[in-house]
């Protein structure tokens, strides 16, 4: 187009015909921009509509991807378990239910590395592994401890045939905490005053901007000893005469160990890997992964259900007991 321009026609104003040339140019120029942009935006939307039919969509399962054969089935239970995580009570007893259904599995191998969580959720996780196991009494179920295995990991270990741990792993703390703040003291300081409406005497149960009442604060310790009382009660059903509770009293007072140290109080039965469970023990050295995989848009919509809840929570001074 330039080459079109290059000199006026006969009798033009040559400074004019530069002026028209330059914007016809950069009109030219600026729509090719334009167009560029453009394919950018459609390609960016496709990628973007991509990935959110891979992130939404169920991840393959390596239990598919692994054929049939007889092979040790594979559940881990990593990190907090809680309503809205990984190791959730649905997560985990989804993933028990298909192991122990299919007709391949020789025996079931619960990995855990989790510092415990919510009481309620490690009992849903403790009954079912009950359950499934009077279902399916040819099938064994042994709870591997990794790292760590405290609390309400624990609580879901127990139920287990045997627990195995390596000699270096932290086992046990089985307790139970509640922990909230006091902001009294700080209100005063910057002459804030707390004022509160309710309908029913202990509804501002242990509020952190009020002083603690000696009736709440007791009222609430003997709920987490109640809850204490169901934490142990579980592990001597689970663990029955191997556990060394007798002798050790200090077992159920939240104190951790090591995994050498767990043997010999009887918290765990042998020190051993998950592939060493599979090999040596189960006899199926192939191990399938059976762990339920939640999708992105899963954990998104648990959090945001969840957060309302614990906003709540936090606003009161109230946390739920919790085993870890």
């Amino acid at each position: 187009m330039a080459n079109e321009w290059k000199a006026p026609p006969e009798g033009g104003d040559e400074k004019s015909w530069r002026l028209l040339e330059k914007t016809l140019l950069a009109t030219v120029e600026e729509r090719r921009r334009a167009r560029r942009w453009g394919i950018f935006f459609k390609l960016l939307g496709f990628a973007y509509l991509a990935a959110l039919l891979v992130m939404f969509s169920p991840a393959l399962s390596l239990k598919e991807a692994a054929g049939s054969g007889e092979h040790t089935a594979l559940i881990e239970v990593r990190g907090m378990i809680a309503d809205d995580e990984a190791a959730s009570a649905d997560n985990i007893v989804g993933s028990l239910r298909a192991a122990f259904k299919d007709k391949h599995t020789k025996g079931v191998v619960l990995r855990i590395n989790s510092p415990g969580g919510s009481p309620v959720q490690s009992g849903y996780i403790y009954d079912e592994i009950r359950r499934l196991r009077a279902a399916h009494p040819d099938t064994k179920l042994y709870a591997v401890i990794t790292d760590l295995g405290a609390s309400g990991a624990y609580y879901i270990a127990s139920a287990a045939d045997a627990i195995y741990a390596d000699k270096a792993s932290l086992v046990g703390s089985i307790g139970v905490t509640a922990a909230s703040f006091g902001f009294v003291g700080a209100m005063e300081r910057l002459g804030v005053e707390r004022r509160v409406y309710t309908a029913g005497e202990h509804k501002a149960f242990l509020d952190p901007f009020q002083p603690q009442k000696e009736g709440e604060v007791r009222f609430w310790q003997e709920v987490l000893e109640v809850t204490h009382r169901q934490f142990i009660d579980s592990v001597k059903q689970g663990r029955g005469e191997r556990l060394k509770d007798g002798d050790h009293p200090e077992l159920f007072s939240g104190l951790v160990w090591s995994g050498e140290q767990a043997l010999r109080l009887g918290l765990v039965d042998a020190l051993g890997s998950s592939s060493h469970v599979a090999r040596e023990v189960v006899g199926a050295e192939k191990l399938v992964d059976f762990t339920v995989r939640e999708t992105p848009f899963d954990r998104f919509s648990k959090k945001l259900g969840s957060g309302v809840a614990e906003r709540l929570g936090m606003w009161m001074g109230l946390q739920a007991p919790a085993l870890r």
